[in-house]
Order: C-alpha cells, then structure tokens, then sequence
C-alpha cells in the first residue's frame, strides 16, 4: 500500500539500532556452519564503527581509484581486493592494468586504513549476531560503489532490483554497507529499502 517506515533517518546517530526479524524458513535449505549460521536475524544500523574522519579518508581512497575508470553507465565499481574497476563496459584489473603506477595512487596507509575498518565491521556484525569474528570469513569481495543519475548501459548498472543476497550469492550470510556520503546533502535518491510485506523500510544514507 505504499507504507514507508525510516529505521534511519540521516539526521539520527545512532550507536546501536537492531531489528530482529524471524528468519526465513529458506535457510533450512541451506549448508550451515557451526558458530557462523546466523542464529537470530535481523537488521542493525549504526553510527559508531568509524569516525567521519575515517569515512573521508575512505572516500578519498575511493575517489582516487574510481578515477582512473568509471562504468558509462550509473554505476562504478572499485574492489582493492580482487583489483576489479569498472571501465565503460567492462572491467579491468587496475593492477595488471596500471602496474607501478599504483603506487602513486596508493598509499600503504590508505591499504592499512582500509583493512582496519574491514576487520572493526566483521567484529560488529559478530558481536551483533552472538558469534565468534574469527569464525567468519570474506566469500566474496569487498567494493567501494559510486552510483551517479547516468543512465543504465549494461545489466550491472541495474542496480535497483529488489534481491535477496543469500539468493543472489548463495555463499552469503552477513552483509554490509558502509556509507561515505549524506542522503540529501550530496545526492537525492539512493536510498537503502528493505521491502516487507507490510511496508517499506528504507535507511538513509549517512557518511560512517
């Protein structure tokens, strides 16, 4: 019926907010793994596992490989990880693709920077979720997203498609997002929805 529900608004700080959902009856269906299965499920939303002086380091980070690409579409993609970077259609490896130049783009704090804040989100969602961070492990890669109003020009650019994770990567139990800029401050729309059958809860994003 059109029902929205703001479980954050960008204006909230936030340290702890979780909302427990009962858990689809889907996982029972899926392999488990003893002390990483989550037990309960539900979502959290929080202020509190880096400072805005990090999520500007970050961004910067972000900025600074993203522009040595960028998707022609909506959408772009950085993934330190892997190297993956989106370039007009396709994607490259930014380090077979720019070899030592690299170096100047990034630094080894920028890299360390990065690895802490990854590690303090896996202990949150492993505190949230009552089980052990090192029982925990990354499946698929980690990304930095920039989303622009440029229209879609391939299928990864169609980013607005109502999608279960745990579905769409099988190998998913815990997902997260962290925002390095402001609902409404630095762009309009981009908002995170969850869709339920009675409404919709949306989060607003807001930079940390």
């Amino acid at each position: 019926d059109g029902v929205t529900e703001v479980l954050a608004h960008r204006s909230d700080h936030l340290r702890d907010k979780f909302i427990e959902i009962p858990c689809s009856e889907d996982y029972d269906s899926h392999k488990r793994f003893a002390g990483c299965t989550p037990r309960k499920c539900g979502r959290g939303v929080t202020d509190a596992v880096i400072t805005r002086e990090e999520a500007e380091r970050i961004r910067r980070i972000a900025e600074r490989g993203l522009a040595l690409g960028g998707s022609d579409g909506g959408a772009s993609i950085l993934d330190l990880h892997s190297g993956a970077l989106s370039l007009g259609k396709h994607f490259v490896n930014l380090y077979r693709y720019f070899g030592d130049k690299i170096q100047d783009i990034f630094t080894e704090e920028d890299f360390a920077l990065y690895r802490d804040v990854r590690q303090r989100i896996q202990q949150r969602i492993a505190q949230v979720f009552g089980i052990s961070p090192s029982a925990m492990y990354l499946t698929k890669p980690t990304f930095f997203s920039r989303m622009n109003s440029t229209g879609a020009k391939t299928t990864h650019d169609e980013y607005w498609h109502p999608h279960v994770d745990k579905v769409t990567y099988g190998s998913f139990d815990y997902t997260s997002l962290l925002y390095l800029s402001d609902y409404s401050r630095d762009f309009g729309g981009g908002r995170f929805v969850f869709m339920d059958a009675d409404s919709n809860k949306t989060v607003e994003p807001r930079a940390g």
